[in-house]
């Protein structure tokens, strides 16, 4: 096998995606557990780690969505810490992966690679960073740096914060020589550093990298290890993984140097007529009265709760021209009055009610596989034989119990196929992933 030929794995892994509130997540509901109870956490990355899982992620939350210049009342549970609560999980956890998703935009590279080694290092390996950027205003106001990163710069900015990041890791000292120093001078920072902490057992964190522009792809294909993908259906994926593959050829990377896991949600149930069932009693809790008129007003940018939410859709025109950052990157950059005209006449020639209309416009219907554990697991199978796939992220729909169908019963019927892990390869989340360990420089650590 040349380094220029992809080669399927023929295998497939999970992680798990923990979002804070969200409209895929059922959290009213008497099954809903906390978004920020500790209980929710271990419970959740106990049993993906009983279920072989590679990795558990948690999301980023850098400021709070509002709703009509408000806090969003549905929606205003913020994250934890990433890496606080990765390290209190590394506590009660031996194997699995755990991803801090951390902004280049909002950190110092120095810092942020200090903090990740040291969650790779008393996790003993397992640490991973899923690399995101910001550009907006709104957010960068939390922190003092409203609008101070052109759009167009995202992936310039984190290219370099992600460069000095790996020669800081890489900059340890070793049997030839102390730790280097790393010196970069760039347009928003300067760094003149030397690491603080030894390798891990892993070498340094794996890199995650969720971008799907052109320029995110050509990111991830010379900087990640793997990439969160959007496109988990089946002719999609394949076609990703082929301009992924040639991204990273022309990076100078092999074939199979980057893997990819995109966002999914499974509704599973002992047979197909059971899940599909299940499905609609999932999409019935996850869009209730509340949500399905809160939705629309994010749009209209006005109060609706004198509408049925079980009536068509408001006559009245939005208020705004284009909505803001404000209201969350779902709503971002959408042409208010226009977006009105095409779902009106929309959900009067489908004949949708609100609710049926906004359950229609969020549900994931590209990212869910619902069925029987039997059909599942084939059709999944058929993702490790051709490689369409690495793994897939998944986004539970109930916390904390929403992985307990996939792992008892789902990840036996891949084991069975032989598709699916039924030990962990290793100790560190480098090893359970089958990535190479980084080529160790040796050479003088200055970033252009």
């Amino acid at each position: 096998m040349t380094r220029d030929i992809f080669q399927p794995s023929g295998q497939i892994q999970f992680g798990i995606f923990f979002q804070g509130v969200n409209s895929g997540t059922i959290w009213k509901a008497a099954e809903s557990g906390s978004q920020t109870d500790f209980e929710s956490f271990r419970r959740l990355v106990q049993t993906a780690e009983r279920g072989k899982f590679a990795a558990f992620f948690l999301g980023e939350g850098l400021r709070l969505r509002e709703h009509l210049g408000r806090p969003h009342a549905l929606d205003v549970v913020g994250r934890p810490d990433a890496q606080t609560m990765l390290a209190a999980l590394a506590a009660v956890t031996k194997n699995i992966g755990l991803v801090a998703t951390q902004n280049t935009t909002y950190n110092d590279p120095a810092d942020l690679a200090h903090r990740l080694s040291s969650l790779d290092l008393i996790s003993g390996g397992r640490a991973a960073w899923n690399i995101v950027t910001t550009d907006n205003a709104w957010t960068g106001a939390n922190f003092r740096r409203g609008g101070y990163l052109d759009h167009a710069d995202r992936y310039k900015h984190a290219e370099a914060f992600v460069e000095t990041a790996k020669r800081i890791w890489d900059s340890w000292e070793t049997a030839s020589g102390p730790a280097r120093r790393v010196l970069h001078e760039g347009q928003h920072y300067t760094v003149d550093v030397k690491p603080l902490l030894p390798r891990s057992a892993q070498y340094r964190p794996v890199l995650f990298q969720a971008g799907d522009s052109p320029e995110g792809r050509d990111f991830a294909a010379r900087q990640a290890d793997v990439i969160f993908s959007a496109h988990p259906k089946f002719d999609d994926a394949v076609e990703f993984r082929r301009d992924i593959v040639a991204r990273s050829i022309a990076a100078g990377r092999g074939a199979n140097a980057v893997q990819i896991m995109p966002a999914s949600e499974f509704i599973l149930a002992a047979t197909d007529q059971e899940a599909r069932e299940k499905k609609d009693w999932v999409r019935s809790l996850q869009i209730g009265p509340q949500q399905a008129i809160a939705y629309l007003e994010q749009f209209w940018g006005r109060e609706l709760s004198s509408y049925d939410p079980d009536g068509p859709l408001p006559e009245i025109d939005p208020v705004v021209e284009e909505t803001s950052e404000t209201r969350g990157s779902g709503f971002h950059g959408a042409k208010a009055r226009q977006l009105a005209d095409q779902w009106r006449a929309e959900a009067k020639d489908k004949g949708l009610s609100i609710r049926q209309f906004v359950t229609s416009k969020t549900a994931r219907i590209d990212a869910t596989f619902t069925g029987s554990y039997t059909a599942v697991a084939d059709h999944l199978a058929e993702y490790a034989r051709v490689g369409a796939v690495d793994g897939f992220n998944i986004s539970p729909w109930l916390v904390p119990t929403g992985l307990d169908d996939i792992v008892n019963h789902l990840v036996p019927e891949l084991q069975e196929r032989g598709v699916y892990p039924t030990e962990y390869r290793g100790t560190t989340l480098r090893e359970n992933l089958g990535l190479e360990t980084p080529v160790r420089s040796t050479e003088s650590v200055r970033v252009p």
